[in-house]
C-alpha cells in the first residue's frame, strides 16, 4: 500500500483541541441570512438539550463560543430547526464526544428542513452526523462545519426499510463548505467494534449514504481519512439506491478513498442491483486518494466529468475505477496525473477527451492539493469539449467555448499568479 504523504500547511487556530488545515483558494462558506423564527440562545450542553425539546418548528438554537462537553447522545426531532454557533464561526463552537456515553453525537429523526451549521463536531467513536433515515429525514441541510476525529463516519445515511421506502428515503438534503479531518490514521483503540476479524481498522469515512435522493454535496475539504491499514471507505460513498444527486467542487488531499458510486457488496436477492443512478460528479479536486480516487460500482446513467486527479506514484492505479455493470456511464473531460484510468467493467461505458499522463507541472501546488492550472498545461487548456452538464468550473467561473481539461477553467489574467 502506497504510503500517506503529509504535506498540508497546518495552522493552529485559538480554538481548544482543532488544528484544522487553512489554504486560502479552499473554498469559503457565504454567511447563513439571520435565523427566522423564535431563537433559543445556550452557552452549555446542559441547556443545548433542554433546547432541543422546548425549540418550535422553524425556530432557532444559538450556541455562544466554546467547547460543549456532550455527556450523551443529542438529537434533533422537530421540523424546520437550525442549530448554529451565535457567532458565525465554526471553529468557536465545538461539541466534544471524548466524554459521552454513547458511540454517536448528533443525531437528527423523524424530521425536514433542518439546517445545522457554523460549528465543530469531534472525538466520537462511530458516527458525527447521523441521520436516521429509517425515520423519515428530508431536506437536511449541513453547512460549513467542522467535522474532527470521528472514527467510523463523519456523516451516516442508514438503511431504509423496503415498507414505505420510496416515501422516507432521505431526499434533497445539501452537504456544502464542510471541512472533514483526522489528525492521524484510526487506531483500534478508536473503535473497539472495528477489529481485526472485521475490518481491521478501515471501517472510516467521510459521509456514508444510502437511498438518497437529490442530494447535493458541493465545496466541502477532506483532509487525513486513513484507516489503520491504509483502507478507509470513501470521502463521499452512496449506495443503495441512491438517485439523482450532485457531488462537485469538493477538495480530497491525502485520503484513501475518494468518491465512491457504489462498491461490491450489496448486490444480490434482497439487496440493490443499482448503487447509483443519474449522478454527476464533476469539478473536483483530488490529490492522492491510492485505493480509489473516484470508483464507478453498480451505477446506472451516472457523469464523471472535468475532475482532476493528482496521484502520480499510485500502486494500484485507480484514479478514476470502474468496476462491474455500469450501463450508461460517462466519463469526460477529466484529467489526470498519474497512471490510465482502470476499466473493470464490461458496460458499454463512453470516454471522451480525458487527459492522462505526467502533469506535475500543470499544476499550482498540487503537494498541498491545489490543482488550478498553470500556462504549463498546454494539453489541458482548450482541449475539451463543451458539455451540457458543465458550464462553469471549480471556482464557478463560466468555461470558455473551448473548455479546459479537468476541473479548472485556466485565466490568464487572473489575480493569481498561475491561478486559473
Amino acid at each position: 500500500m502506497q504510503a500517506a504523504i503529509p504535506f498540508l500547511l497546518w495552522i493552529v487556530l485559538s480554538s481548544p483541541g482543532l488544528n484544522p488545515p487553512i489554504q486560502p483558494w479552499l473554498p469559503k462558506a457565504p454567511p447563513l441570512p439571520p435565523p427566522q423564527g423564535e431563537v433559543i440562545r445556550v452557552s452549555t450542553a446542559e441547556q443545548l438539550f433542554e433546547a432541543a425539546e422546548a425549540v418550535k418548528p422553524g425556530g432557532a438554537i444559538l450556541l455562544e463560543d466554546g467547547v460543549y462537553f456532550m455527556p450523551r447522545y443529542f438529537e434533533i426531532r422537530t421540523d424546520g430547526v437550525t442549530l448554529r454557533s451565535a457567532s458565525g464561526r465554526r471553529e468557536n463552537v465545538i461539541l466534544d464526544g471524548s466524554k459521552s456515553m454513547h458511540g454517536e453525537l448528533v443525531g437528527i429523526t423523524a424530521c425536514s428542513g433542518v439546517t445545522i451549521a457554523d460549528l465543530t463536531i469531534q472525538n466520537i467513536k462511530w458516527n458525527g452526523f447521523k441521520i436516521n433515515s429509517n425515520k423519515n429525514v428530508q431536506n437536511l441541510t449541513i453547512y460549513n462545519c467542522i467535522i474532527h476525529n470521528i472514527w467510523q463516519r463523519g456523516v451516516k445515511s442508514v438503511k431504509v426499510p423496503e415498507t414505505d421506502r420510496e416515501r422516507i428515503r432521505p431526499k434533497n438534503c445539501r452537504i456544502q463548505y464542510c471541512l472533514f479531518y483526522n489528525d492521524r490514521p484510526k487506531q483500534y483503540s478508536d473503535d473497539p467494534s472495528d477489529t481485526q476479524e472485521t475490518f481491521r481498522g478501515n471501517y472510516i469515512g467521510g459521509i456514508d449514504t444510502m437511498y438518497a435522493k437529490g442530494w447535493t454535496i458541493s465545496d466541502n475539504v477532506f483532509t487525513g481519512i486513513h484507516g489503520r491499514t491504509g483502507e478507509a471507505r470513501g470521502c463521499v460513498f452512496m449506495w443503495h439506491h441512491a438517485e439523482d444527486c450532485i457531488i462537485e467542487r469538493n477538495v480530497i488531499i491525502d485520503c484513501d478513498t475518494g468518491i465512491a458510486l457504489g462498491n461490491s457488496s450489496g448486490i444480490g436477492p434482497g439487496q440493490s442491483s443499482v448503487h447509483c443512478s443519474n449522478f454527476i460528479v464533476r469539478n473536483n479536486f483530488i490529490s492522492v486518494a491510492p485505493e480509489n480516487g473516484i470508483l464507478a460500482d453498480y451505477t446506472k446513467d451516472c457523469q464523471i466529468l472535468h475532475n482532476t486527479i493528482y496521484d502520480p506514484r499510485s500502486v494500484l492505479k485507480r484514479l478514476i475505477r470502474i468496476v462491474h455493470d455500469n450501463p450508461g456511464l460517462v466519463v469526460a473531460n477529466n484529467l489526470l496525473c498519474g497512471p490510465p484510468m482502470r476499466v473493470e467493467s464490461q458496460s458499454a461505458v463512453r470516454f471522451s477527451n480525458n487527459l492522462t499522463g505526467d502533469y506535475a507541472s500543470y499544476f499550482a501546488d498540487p503537494l498541498k492539493g491545489d490543482l488550478h492550472l498553470t500556462d504549463d498545461a498546454s494539453q489541458a487548456i482548450d482541449q475539451g469539449a463543451p458539455l451540457e452538464g458543465v458550464l462553469d468550473d471549480f471556482d464557478r467561473q463560466k468555461r470558455d467555448a473551448l473548455p479546459d481539461i479537468g476541473a479548472d477553467e485556466f485565466k490568464q489574467l487572473s489575480a493569481a499568479p498561475g491561478r486559473g
